[in-house]
């Protein structure tokens, strides 16, 4: 059994320092996501991501907010409905609950851990992305450190471009996110 994050705790998902050791716009500038992108961002919780998401990929683009947790979805919705936004769909469920070539970028961070069946998830991950789609996942690096989950629940960045590699994807690049993450990105 994987680990989970406990939804109890999601005001550790937005803070201070979380901000400055992850700056969710500049990281997902990094990571290559551009205007008119349609992302679909895997496990979003308190949609840390979304709103910086929505900057970048602007009217043109679309962002899927996808959490398996409704209590997490909760605050996306709130945020989204106090302003006037079309271009981002909340979906309760997993990355199974999109449509076959719906999104040309998949975001997922922190999330990979805590999935069981990687396989399937993987073979999702491939079937709802467009072809020559970007994914870009950011995982705990594999070392022991005080925060995130244990080191029996991380993937190292090894393992994991290994796996988009043999699932067919393509200019895989490590990058460092920080002294405590990593992501791995690749075209498909």
């Amino acid at each position: 059994m994987s680990y989970k994050f406990n939804p109890k705790n999601k005001k550790k998902l937005d803070n201070i320092d979380r901000r400055r050791s992850l700056p969710p716009k500049e990281t997902l500038e990094k990571l290559y996501l551009k205007e008119g992108d349609y992302i679909a961002d895997i496990g979003c919780g308190i949609g840390y991501f979304i709103f910086p998401a929505l900057d970048i990929v602007k009217s043109t683009g679309k962002v899927y907010a996808i959490d398996i947790s409704q209590d997490m979805l909760k605050d996306v919705e709130e945020k989204i409905n106090n302003k006037d936004i079309d271009n981002i769909q909340v979906i309760k469920g997993e990355i199974s609950e999109l449509k076959d070539n719906s999104v040309n970028y998949i975001f997922i961070s922190n999330v990979l851990h805590e999935i069981d069946n990687k396989d399937e998830f993987f073979t999702n991950l491939k079937r709802v992305l467009q072809s020559n789609g970007r994914v870009s996942i950011i995982e705990w690096k594999k070392i022991k450190m005080d925060i995130g989950p244990s080191l029996e629940h991380r993937v190292s960045q090894e393992w994991l471009k290994d796996k988009l590699f043999h699932i067919g994807f393509k200019d895989l690049e490590i990058i460092n996110i920080n002294d405590n993450l990593y992501s791995v990105t690749g075209k498909l």
